[in-house]
């Protein structure tokens, strides 16, 4: 029978061997290759001191391919709970040093039971993804396990907030779960995503291409929209998480964190009064707008290397966090396409799961036309911004910079649509279309001579290219100076605080995807 003292040499030792994963040789391969270990990502995410691990010695119970001869505590994931700012979150890493990070049942389960636990007590969800995906010598133990994971990002959705980091390679079913949850932040030169990888492609389509091509960081950033945000490293993928936090609530029951701000609300910027410029064709950066509006000229955006034309991010205004969408005149001319359409209903549904109020800044000469937008589906893609802004009930406010034509008028947060408080600028154009084509529309059938049909458009300019004719109709509640508009955003966000708004009762709407 072994003595106390053995019996604790024995844990320390357990203990030691669980920390050290995959073994030294493996560790110092992960920093070679830029990444960190699991461990250390979970040291780094979290408030000092706080991360307390769960199922360190938990094991696989593989027997095929001499698995069995071939166990490692903890199994290539480390799971647990820790703080974020002092605020409980769960949070489970994959660990490239054990079998490449490979999902067993074992894996699975430890993962499952953090889920379970997050969504009991209404805490968000953070994954650090780094995995060769499902490990091949279980087979179908390995999928069920996924399935379950993948089950319970479906069931979590718009209850607690889910957050992933891909800080490696994340090939087949790895990718899957991260696609399911909010948010999707890569490391540069570190990390990939695909369901095939290049290797599978090669031998059925016969395509020659990179890993980074096929599923890197800007891959998935700036083309297909998968992913939300890039990081330099393994650091700051981990400092934007904190960052990103701090605008969430844990659940769908609370509010998003107050943080008291030293950031005067009756600040008035005189730059605001000259961004917007007086050439209605000529672009601005919309962004200079939010930025001078907001506490500490402090706008976290998300996807900024996708769909420019349409800018999304948070912010906080007296100290509470806003989700903020807005046209980027920038470019092109801010006008909605189908992946602008997709980013911005994403965004809006996301903010609405959590009780985040959404300001809308409008500058939109309508949808882009032409055949690969048509036949890409546009009028289905521009309907689900248009069925998100329907569907919120959080607070929306509404701020007109300048053009809000067409269908895009509607789509974009109007009154109509439920938008509790419109503003616009003295600047804004508010009409069916543009001067130049609804009078070539107007007077198609009359032979007008040139200096008419000038004088046709200035008059179509007076009566549309104004904010008023929606004023005297009070689809716009107020006309204000840009330099109001901050204070006006707060007073409008204190106004609606206590709204309370509920949709027909139904087990869910059939959003057109």
């Amino acid at each position: 029978m072994p003595s106390l003292e053995e019996k604790f040499k024995i844990f320390e030792e357990k203990d030691k061997l669980a920390e050290l994963g995959g073994g030294i040789e493996r560790i110092e391969k992960q920093h070679k290759a830029g990444r960190l270990t699991a461990r250390e990502r979970v040291e780094l995410l979290l408030d000092p001191g706080t991360f307390v691990e769960q199922d360190k010695f938990m094991t696989h119970r593989a027997k095929d391919f001499d698995m069995d001869k071939n166990k490692i505590p903890g199994d290539g994931v480390v799971t647990g709970y820790g703080k974020i700012d002092g605020r409980l979150v769960y949070v489970f890493a994959q660990d490239f040093t054990v079998f490449g990070g490979t999902l067993s049942r074992a894996n699975a389960d430890k993962i499952v039971k953090i889920m379970d636990l997050a969504m009991r007590m209404g805490a968000p969800v953070i994954g650090l993804n780094d995995s060769g995906g499902a490990r091949i010598q279980e087979g179908v133990e390995s999928l069920a396990g996924y399935a379950d994971i993948f089950y319970r990002n479906v069931m979590a959705s718009g209850v607690i907030p889910q957050i992933s980091a891909v800080l490696g390679p994340c090939a087949g079913g790895a990718v899957y779960s991260p696609a399911m949850t909010d948010y999707i932040i890569m490391a540069k030169d570190s990390s990939y995503m695909f369901v095939t990888g290049p290797d599978v492609i090669k031998a059925v389509t016969h395509e020659e291409v990179t890993k980074e091509d096929l599923g890197g960081a800007m891959t998935h950033n700036a083309k297909s929209g998968v992913a939300h945000l890039v990081a330099e490293n393994d650091e700051q993928a981990l400092m934007m998480i904190r960052e990103l936090m701090s605008y969430l609530p844990s659940n769908n029951m609370e509010d998003p964190p107050f943080v008291p701000t030293t950031d005067d609300i009756h600040r008035q910027d005189e730059s605001l009064q000259t961004i917007v410029p007086e050439d209605p064709n000529k672009p601005y950066d919309i962004k200079e707008i939010i930025t001078r509006v907001v506490d500490h000229q402090n706008f976290f955006e998300i996807q900024p290397h996708y769909a420019l034309n349409i800018v999304v991010g948070f912010a906080r205004l007296d100290g509470r966090p806003v989700g903020i969408l807005a046209n980027n005149p920038a470019h092109l001319a801010g006008v909605l396409d189908i992946n602008s359409s997709i980013k911005g209903a994403r965004f809006v549904r996301f903010c609405d799961a959590f009780n985040i109020p959404i300001i809308t800044f409008v500058d939109v000469p309508g949808f882009l036309p032409g055949t690969n937008q048509e036949f890409g589906g546009i009028i289905k893609h521009g309907a689900k911004l248009l069925y998100a802004f329907c569907e919120a009930t959080v607070p929306k406010i509404t701020v007109i910079t300048r053009k809000a034509y067409g269908g895009a008028y509607d789509v974009m947060s109007s009154k109509h649509i439920g938008a509790d408080v419109n503003f616009a600028y003295p600047t804004a154009e508010i009409a069916v279309m543009g001067p130049e084509g609804a009078v070539n529309i107007l007077y198609k059938k009359d032979s007008i001579s040139e200096e008419d049909r000038k004088k046709k458009v200035d008059e179509y300019k007076a009566t549309f290219a104004s904010p008023y004719k929606a004023a005297e109709l009070g689809y716009i509640d107020e006309i204000i100076y840009p330099k109001q508009t901050r204070f006006k955003l707060i007073q409008s966000l204190e106004m609606t605080q206590n709204k309370s708004k509920s949709n027909p009762a139904r087990k869910h709407g059939n959003i057109p995807l």
